[in-house]
């Protein structure tokens, strides 16, 4: 059945810069250069921006018609050949935008870029370089002494580290949006593109669908949640002067993929972090929250399950889970002034109505629905209060708001010491979190795009059955959201993220029909695969708000890591000390800067000057208040109306305005992701079309001995894997401590000192270690095994080598099958005589194996 909406595929994924005395001609076609647009920037303006967009779409000839008419009447002497009046200055992938200092205008152009994941064709880009271009021309420049300044600052700004955008595919939003709004009723999207109609001012939208009667697909483009965008700033000067497909928006944070091969079947796990642009910053400069309800290291991870033999949206097979990270929406902050390594938490402001708390509430109840879960992995027991600050406020603030919210709506919050269990001998951390997990997954569902599969009826599973979520006839939709947090929402909070996307996972690979029941354990391909992206992810987010990698990762609680671990953990943290002492200032005046923050002006104090930055994140202490929220009713009243269900999901008339509604030509290019994707036209090459090198579970984590069960839901030993889970394959001995060490052993007192002194966020006293909650999970001391492990690992059986165990006797069909090789073999010798002189000269054993095959008996068939 075709699909009654498409998302719109932008025109402009190629730009060429052509650069006259007076003008710039921005050229932007589609990748199959049948479709053209041009943009005109003028160059005579000192200081503002002049953009003329015709919005009209030119043919390739047509195009060329156009340049050679500007090379022609820009030359200094008519019909003079040797000197060109149009130049090629630079060619590109994209506009990231334009920004302007204190003299004239830049354009910032994508120059390079490198594809890193593919969801359902639609690709997903990584950033690799950027051009920035000066705008005026030198003869009406005004210079600025500080204007080479204000241009180190915002380049401080890596954009080839971790920014991401797509010409198909919203970013900004979660897959269950984008699937949702594609599956809008055809009668809604009839009266949105007669709207469109009615209010748009490009007359060529609907070109061409006359003589089709009116028939096609509708294509949808969304507004992008302006919160995970981070060049919006950049481009909202030509945002209303300009046709959308010029508009590139681009995400900051993570983006992996990996393939698991599933006896042959692939399917993809895709990884996406979007990190918010609102109150952004570094580790000790920006903590709690602002006063719109923003946090800092606010993070929204999606992990999306696709089955990729499969591509279409409609026909296709997709699942994903969303979880949050972020600071305690709170007033407070750190003083770095002291040159201390942990610095005393402070309560900038008394807020006894939750004020701040509510509205970061507020938009996560629209945004996700209900319930909101809050995970909270502050330390509770201190010799010093340190920690408990946060989690005293924290309680107060969520008893406060849940006492005026409907029951079944109210906010779930579960606080968890997960630093005094860690350094507890009796208790296994994961464990623990993995019963949180449980609880979590089933509160809130996950998103899939069809129906249970028919399995689910055939083997019903119990922990199926009490699922939460919103069921629909056309799958499942999450509803609600799990928040984590620690201090610094950094290591405890990813281990933690794993822990609960690993119990997802093993759901959404249920719900795909793909394992038989919602389960995985640790030391499968599976879940090696797995916690490698999320060791990335964590990774990732670290360095950009905390200047370091993560210092305690999934094997540090395991209790597996290597020796090794604990230097490069000490290392970790004194780089983070480092970056937040002498380097995060520079990176959040250059975020500032970036993000619209501060704006230069003339006559006003610098950026450099700013004793601190709290007046720009906070914009009531530059004004006066606004009218405050009910103390009682602090939520948006459309918002409560529809819950569970996420408000900016649900059809009604605020939400239709923001999508734009058009009807194209079934085969039209700009909702042809399959001719998008595989690219016919073009002759394609090697590199081009396998450019996307991912992760693969049987290439990288199965191990190669012949024999082995090729499932990558097999738990495997540590020095079985392809990859070493250990980080040192060529030693054994450590890799059967290490095992011994993971199942019961407590850890070495080198890692309790690492631990104390390194881990993120926590406090400088040491806990007592002789009490453990009756709801930890104890773990066995002793393992009447580990002597039968040691021989197996240090001694291979023959089986695992050989595929099979040549000690045991060989049934009668597999005898005369052998004896028919050897009779085939023995012709071959007699016809060949120089064969057999060469196996005369043969060691010993082969002459002796060549003699015991002389006995079988000739076969009469």
């Amino acid at each position: 059945m075709p699909a009654a909406a498409a998302p719109i595929i932008s025109s402009v994924q190629k730009l060429v810069l052509y650069e006259t005395r007076a003008r710039y001609f921005l050229v932007g076609s589609n990748h199959a250069e049948t479709k053209y647009r041009v943009l005109k920037i003028d160059r005579t303006e000192p200081k503002d921006l002049v953009i003329i967009d015709d919005r009209h779409v030119y043919t390739q000839q047509e195009v060329r018609e156009l340049l050679g008419r500007l090379d022609l009447g820009n030359r200094t002497k008519m019909g003079q050949k040797g000197s060109s009046g149009l130049f090629r200055a630079v060619s590109a992938f994209g506009v990231v935008g334009f920004v302007r200092f204190l003299e004239g205008y830049y354009i910032v152009l994508i120059t390079k870029r490198r594809k890193m994941a593919d969801i359902g064709g639609h690709a997903i880009y990584k950033v690799e370089d950027t051009n920035m271009i000066y705008i005026p021309n030198d003869s009406v420049r005004i210079t600025h002494p500080d204007e080479a300044r204000y241009l180190r600052i915002f380049q401080n700004v890596d954009l080839s580290s971790n920014f991401y955008f797509s010409y198909s595919y919203d970013l900004s939003h979660s897959l269950q949006y984008n699937l949702t709004v594609l599956r809008m009723p055809l009668e809604m999207l009839k009266s949105e593109t007669t709207q469109t109609r009615q209010e748009s001012f490009d007359i060529f939208e609907d070109e061409g669908l006359i003589t089709q009667g009116g028939s096609g697909v509708f294509g949808i483009c969304s507004e992008p949640y302006m919160k995970y965008v981070w060049n919006g700033e950049l481009l909202d000067i030509i945002k209303n002067t300009v046709h959308r497909d010029w508009l590139l928006y681009i995400i900051h944070g993570f983006c992996g993929q990996s393939k698991l091969l599933i006896y042959g079947r692939p399917v993809y796990v895709t990884l996406i972090a979007r990190r918010s642009s609102k109150f952004a910053g570094t580790r000790f400069l920006k903590r709690g929250a602002n006063c719109e309800g923003d946090v800092a290291n606010e993070v929204e991870t999606e992990q999306i399950l696709c089955d990729a033999s499969v591509m279409s949206f409609t026909a296709g097979s997709y699942s994903s889970y969303v979880q949050v990270r972020g600071s305690v929406p709170l007033y407070w902050s750190q003083d770095i002034s002291t040159m201390m390594p942990k610095p005393p938490i402070t309560l900038d402001q008394a807020d006894p109505f939750a004020h701040v708390a509510a509205l970061h509430f507020d938009q996560m109840l629209q945004r996700f629905g209900s319930p909101i879960i809050i995970l909270n992995l502050v330390k509770e027991r201190e010799k010093r209060k340190h920690e408990r600050i946060l989690s005293e406020e924290l309680v107060a603030a969520v008893t406060y708001l849940n006492q005026f919210l409907p029951p079944e709506h109210t906010i779930i919050y579960i606080p968890w010491d997960m630093a005094k269990y860690t350094k507890s001998k009796l208790c296994n951390v994961l464990d623990r979190l993995n019963v949180i997990a449980e609880s979590v997954v089933k509160k809130t569902g996950f998103f899939v795009n069809r129906p249970d599969s028919y399995c689910s009826i055939l083997r019903p599973d119990e922990k199926w059955n009490e699922l939460g979520g919103c069921v629909i006839p056309t799958g499942r939709l999450q509803t609600g959201v799990l928040r984590t947090n620690c201090v610094d929402c950094l290591d405890r909070t990813n281990t933690a993220q794993f822990m609960v996307g690993k119990c997802a996972l093993a759901y959404q690979l249920y719900s795909l029909g793909l394992i038989d029941k919602p389960n995985l354990q640790f030391d499968t391909d599976a879940v090696r695969l797995f916690e490698e992206l999320y060791e990335d992810h964590g990774d990732t987010l670290s360095l950009q708000y905390g200047g370091s990698q993560l210092v305690h990762r999934v094997k540090t609680y395991r209790k597996i890591a290597p020796w090794t671990q604990h230097s490069k953990d000490i290392m970790q943290t004194l780089s983070r000390y480092y970056s937040n002492a002498f380097s995060d200032a520079d990176r959040q005046d250059s975020i500032n800067l970036f993000l619209g923050v501060f704006h230069p002006t003339e006559g006003k104090p610098h950026l450099w000057e700013l004793p601190t930055d709290f007046y720009l994140h906070h914009k009531n202490t530059m004004r006066l208040l606004p009218t405050r929220r009910s103390y009682t009713y602090w939520w948006t009243p459309e918002v409560i109306k529809h819950l569970p269900l996420p408000y900016d999901e649900v059809i009604c008339a605020a939400n239709l305005k923001k999508l734009i509604v058009k009807k194209f030509h079934k085969y039209e290019e700009e909702i042809d992701i399959h001719n998008e994707f595989f690219r016919p036209y073009e002759l394609s090459s090697f590199d081009d079309t396998f450019c996307l090198a991912m992760t693969s579970s049987a290439r990288d984590f199965m191990p190669k001995t012949v024999g082995i069960d090729p499932s990558p839901f097999t738990v495997r030993k540590p020095d079985e894997t392809g990859k070493s889970v250990l980080g040192n394959k060529s030693n054994r001995e450590e890799a059967v401590l290490q095992r011994k060490t993971a199942a019961s052993a407590p850890p070495p007192p080198s890692e309790e000192a690492v631990s104390s002194s390194s881990e993120d966020d926590s406090g400088t006293d040491r806990e007592e270690e002789g009490s453990v909650s009756q709801r930890s999970t104890p773990v066995k001391m002793t393992d009447t095994g580990d002597s039968t492990k040691v021989t197996e690992n240090v001694v291979q059986p023959m089986k695992e080598v050989y595929g099979i165990n040549l000690s045991d006797g060989l049934s009668e069909e597999d005898l005369s099958i052998y004896s028919r090789f050897v009779q085939l073999g023995q012709s071959q010798h007699k016809q060949d005589k120089s064969s057999q002189q060469l196996c005369s000269r043969c060691p010993d054993g082969v002459i002796k194996l060549t003699i015991r095959l002389n006995l079988f008996p000739k076969s009469t068939s």
